[in-house]
Formats: C-alpha cells, sequence, structure tokens
C-alpha cells in the first residue's frame, strides 16, 4: 500500500489494520475533542443536523453554519459555526455530551480516524484511512482493539460514507480534475441543491423548475417524504446540471 506523507501525529492505516481506542465520559479528556477543530460540514451532515434540531436547512445553515468559498475554482464549503467562548467549542456539546450524538456529523463519527476518499487519475474511486494521535486525547491509551470496518459499523457511518462519496464524485468529477471552474451561478446552485435540501424540494414543484423536469407528481411527493432520498436525487441531478448540460 502507497504510504503519503502526513504530519507526526497522524499516520496512515493499511485496510486490515488494527488500532487502540475508547472514549467514555469518565475520560479526563471527555469532550476536548468537541473544541478548538474546524468541523467541515458534508451535505448528509446538515440533513441530520437539521432534522436532530427540528428545523429546516435554511435554518440551520443560518444559525449554525459557516459558508467559505477560499478558492475560486472550486465549489463552496461549509462549516460548522463554533461558539466564541474562547475555546472555539462545538454548539451541541455538554460537560455531559453531545446533545445531537445520534445525529452527530461524519468526522466525529470517525474519529479518531480520517477518512479520506479520493478520485485516481483513471477516475476510480479510492480512500484512505488515517489515525489520529492528538496530545489532547487519551483514548489511544485504552485497552480495546478493533478494525477500521468493526469501528465504521460501530459508529454507524455506511450511510455517511455513501453520501460523501457521492459528493465527491462532483468535487473529483474528470471536468474539475481538468480545471473546470465553477461559474458563480454554479457554486449557488451547488449550495442550493445539496445545502438547502428543503427548499431544493419545494422547488421541485414550481412550474417549469429544470431539477423537477421529468418527474411525475407522484413521484415529487415521494421525494418529499423522504429526505435521504431526496439527497440521492440532489447528487444525480447537480452531477448532470454541471458536467453533462450541452455535451
Amino acid at each position: 500500500m502507497e504510504k503519503r506523507p502526513f504530519p507526526h501525529q497522524v499516520r496512515q492505516l493499511a485496510p486490515d489494520d488494527s488500532f487502540q481506542f475508547r472514549c467514555h465520559a469518565g475520560m479526563p479528556c471527555f469532550n476536548e475533542c468537541c473544541r478548538l477543530l474546524e468541523l467541515a460540514l458534508s451535505p448528509y451532515d446538515v440533513l441530520r443536523l437539521k432534522g436532530a434540531l427540528g428545523i429546516s436547512a435554511r435554518q440551520f445553515l443560518d444559525q449554525y453554519a459557516v459558508v467559505e468559498q477560499a478558492d475560486e475554482a472550486g465549489f463552496p464549503q461549509v462549516y460548522l459555526a463554533m461558539l466564541d467562548d474562547g475555546r472555539g467549542s462545538c454548539p451541541f456539546v455538554t460537560k455531559q455530551g453531545c446533545t445531537v450524538y445520534a445525529d452527530r456529523p461524519a468526522a466525529c463519527r470517525t474519529y479518531p480516524l480520517g477518512r479520506g476518499a479520493f478520485r485516481t487519475a483513471s477516475g476510480e474511486l479510492k480512500n484512505i484511512h488515517v489515525l489520529l494521535s492528538e496530545p489532547h486525547c487519551q483514548g489511544g491509551h485504552e485497552e480495546q482493539s478493533q478494525s477500521i470496518g468493526d469501528w465504521e459499523g460501530e459508529q454507524g457511518l455506511a450511510l455517511y460514507n455513501n453520501f460523501n462519496d457521492q459528493a465527491i464524485a462532483i468535487l473529483h468529477h474528470e471536468r474539475m480534475r481538468q480545471g473546470m471552474e465553477p461559474s458563480a451561478a454554479q457554486r449557488q446552485t451547488y449550495l442550493a441543491t445539496l445545502y438547502d435540501l428543503d427548499g431544493f424540494g419545494q422547488s421541485l414543484l414550481q412550474e417549469g423548475a429544470k431539477a423537477g423536469h421529468g418527474l411525475s407528481a407522484r413521484e415529487k411527493q415521494d421525494l418529499l417524504a423522504d429526505s435521504s432520498a431526496l439527497l440521492a436525487f440532489g447528487f444525480k441531478w447537480l452531477n448532470q446540471e454541471l458536467f453533462d448540460a450541452g455535451e
């Protein structure tokens, strides 16, 4: 397995490697990983969090997210807005733990692992895993050992990884790798389709909406009733809208 250079606190794992880790409320570092970090949110992260909070996607983005366009050549990135409490704390963490634990983002579930998905030059989707050994975290000193697969299964990452890979299909699309620079309108469409999912769903009902073209009234209602299906449709439609138009 090809090894890539990483900081000394990051070690790449082979698919069959195991690692030691366990986190629980009795640890002195409990909740420390929920502070002083930049937490990027995927579309599926936002879907789960806004559902847990009982608010719309637009409300979540306005209240809990920061949208950045750091690279003119790419698509916007969405981050969780941390509290201005001197420690950059997650807005959902308390002394007792995470208040949205059942719907926490993929990065939180994966930790202390990191998963990176990418497309090779031939277009093949691959992923790598790394183990993070940060000074504040004592979980690596626990005796429990597990494989990558066991950990991802325990943390409920299958759906998260599936949707995140659909995002990679767009972000690392061949056209993007060849130097395509999304226009301002395309960047806005990216956000409106994948992150403002409620708004995207309602747009399907509008007469003449491009995304709703060819869908029956029943199909539209079925999508509105199933947010995961709506997001999957959004990925498919956006891929075609960005890269297949005019071909």
